[in-house]
């Protein structure tokens, strides 16, 4: 596919052989036989990579029959996998072509203190197995209100809350250290069963083998949040981070990094009273790592582009904005060796753009996962290739 923009504004080649990046450059030689999507004044970027969303668990337009964010009778639940509830027909996928994405981030919400596994998904294909890309990536957690409002047989305060982290991972402790002296002693690990298969996920966690996505609004909870990572000492990445300007150098000196958003929502609750779109700037000013997302469907997925250009309108680095959809989430949730860059050997997922992504009137021309695309636009609409057996359509030859 040639030529287009790749990064460094200039007139370039992508070359995609057996779904990943073979070459990018200006002198890069098309072999023969390849087809060729011509990309002539257009932008070509990597495919935006949403680290935080409801995709397929939360679907649109089925009010309760779609609803499998939440499992209000697990406070604690740990051993819950997005994955188990993804819907890949839910239109918010296609939505999430339209707009530029390819790779988002499904997780549990957030009524749970733990809610559950997270998953890494491409947003095109007919069942999970063709879109996943890495399950379990992490474990999703709240902090605040929502879990202290939901109704669930939990705690009921911001003491509780943190007290419900501390037992979980104590459990977690407990587990690991037990199955330690039945290695020792010579006897077989027995498998886990009840509460122990959620401190087996946790004990994953401790291990630094999976994250942990933390939701926090409050500058306190916020502090918590990290409080509590250094306590036991696991891989910690905020989410929302709604007033984060308020302890910006704090979380920057603890090396915290943060998803930030959604930006384009109302004040709809008492957590939200701080928020700003200037969040993002002041956070990157201090030198906090960030991630932007939509939280779809609070935010429609497709316009993840708007709120990068919002956040630059309110002060972040234009470079910084493309990286906070691109490299930057990537990087942060450990898929950088699958997506968020157009380098070699890695997936070949990239956008081809009518203009500058962060210009409101710019708009998604094609999309292509792995080498195939998967949308394109006739005329005025957007296309989606048919997922029937799973595999995409070629580029036009």
């Amino acid at each position: 596919m040639t030529p287009g923009w790749a990064g460094e504004r200039e007139p370039v080649t992508v070359l995609v052989r057996g779904g990943v990046v073979a070459a990018v450059g200006p002198d890069v030689a098309v072999p023969a036989g390849v087809p060729v999507l011509d990309a002539t004044g257009c932008w070509v970027l990597p495919g935006f990579v949403e680290a935080h969303t409801h995709l397929g668990v939360h679907a649109e337009g089925e009010g309760w029959h779609g609803a499998d964010v939440n499992e209000k009778g697990e406070p604690r639940g740990a051993r819950l996998r997005a994955l188990d509830a993804v819907d890949p027909a839910d239109p918010g996928f296609a939505d999430a072509l339209a707009g530029g994405v390819t790779t988002a981030v499904v997780m549990p919400g957030s009524a749970n203190v733990v809610g559950g596994q997270t998953a890494a998904l491409k947003t095109w294909g007919r069942t999970v197995l063709d879109v996943l890309v890495r399950a379990p990536l992490g474990v999703k957690s709240a902090l605040g209100e929502n879990p202290r409002k939901a109704g669930n047989p939990g705690p009921g305060t911001r003491m509780g809350v943190a007290a419900a982290l501390r037992d979980s991972f104590a459990a977690a402790q407990a587990l690991t250290a037990r199955r330690a002296e039945r290695l020792a002693s010579g006897q077989e690990l027995l498998p886990a069963t009840g509460a122990d298969r959620d401190a087996e996920v946790l004990a994953r966690v401790l291990d630094g083998e999976l994250l942990w996505h933390q939701h926090a609004h409050r500058a306190d909870d916020l502090v918590t949040a990290v409080r509590l990572a250094e306590e036991f000492g696991y891989r910690l990445l905020l989410q929302h981070v709604t007033e984060g300007h308020l302890v910006a150098g704090f979380l920057a000196e603890h090396g915290a990094a943060a998803v930030v958003g959604p930006l384009l929502t109302s004040r709809s609750k008492a957590e939200l009273r701080g928020r700003t779109p200037a969040v993002p700037a002041a956070l990157a000013a201090a030198g906090v790592p960030l991630a932007l997302t939509t939280d779809h469907p609070v935010v429609p997925v497709q316009h993840l582009a708007l709120t990068a250009a919002v956040a630059v309108r309110e002060g972040l680095d234009r470079d910084e904005a493309l990286r906070a959809l691109t490299s930057s989430p990537a990087r942060l949730l450990g898929l950088d060796d699958r997506v968020g860059s157009l380098a070699p050997g890695l997936d070949g997922d990239l956008v081809l753009w009518s203009g500058d992504p962060l210009d409101v009137t710019s708009r998604v021309v094609s999309t292509v996962l792995e080498g195939r695309v998967v949308l394109r636009r006739d005329g005025g609409t957007p296309v989606v290739a048919e997922r029937g057996d799973g595999r995409a359509a070629g580029p036009p030859g």
